[in-house]
């Protein structure tokens, strides 16, 4: 059974943990290991979504089993240590809030915990007044995002990491419930 509740300061070890083991795992299908390395130098861990209350962790039998939130903030993608962030705050009224920072343990894809975290994700942006949901996938996430009703924007090439990385840009409407 899988369960959740929000991250906070204490569990950013296992989330940074996660995180490597997700970019150097899941992507393997996808990358070679100079674009899985350039992927670490891009991705990871913002921990402006852990302050905001707005990243989720996803347990099952105690186990991290995967993690990810929303943004009211322009920053699209990238960890702490990623260039380029924007903390500027969106408008609900013209912005698209952003998924943030999905990743799956490895033992745990394909169970249901990416969908979790989307659902969740969505309905706090909801609550917050946000029409749209807007995010950037790796190619292993564009199965799940297009599934879950996120329809693709803009192909991205990312090198910042050493090594072209290819991105989808993809934006999703969200209904009124």
């Amino acid at each position: 059974m899988l369960t959740h509740r929000l991250a906070r300061r204490e569990d950013l070890p296992a989330l940074r943990a996660l995180m490597d083991l997700a970019i150097g795992e899941l992507q393997k299908p996808f990358l070679n290991e100079a674009q899985i390395a350039s992927s670490r130098a891009i991705m990871g861990l913002d921990t402006q979504l852990v302050d905001d209350g707005t990243y989720f962790i996803v347990e099952s039998d105690s186990a991290l089993a995967g993690c990810g939130g929303w943004s009211r903030r322009a920053t699209l993608y990238g960890g702490d240590h990623t260039a380029g962030r924007d903390a500027a705050l969106l408008d609900p009224a013209r912005d698209a809030a952003r998924t943030r920072a999905m990743y799956t343990h490895p033992r745990h894809a394909r169970k249901g915990v990416g969908r979790l975290i989307l659902s969740l994700c969505e309905q706090a942006a909801r609550a917050e007044g946000f029409t749209r949901m807007e995010l950037m996938a790796t190619m292993p996430g564009v199965p799940l995002y297009t599934a879950c009703g996120y329809e693709p924007v803009e192909a991205v090439v990312d090198d910042r990491g050493g090594a072209p990385v290819p991105l989808l840009r993809m934006r999703k409407a969200l209904l009124a419930v």
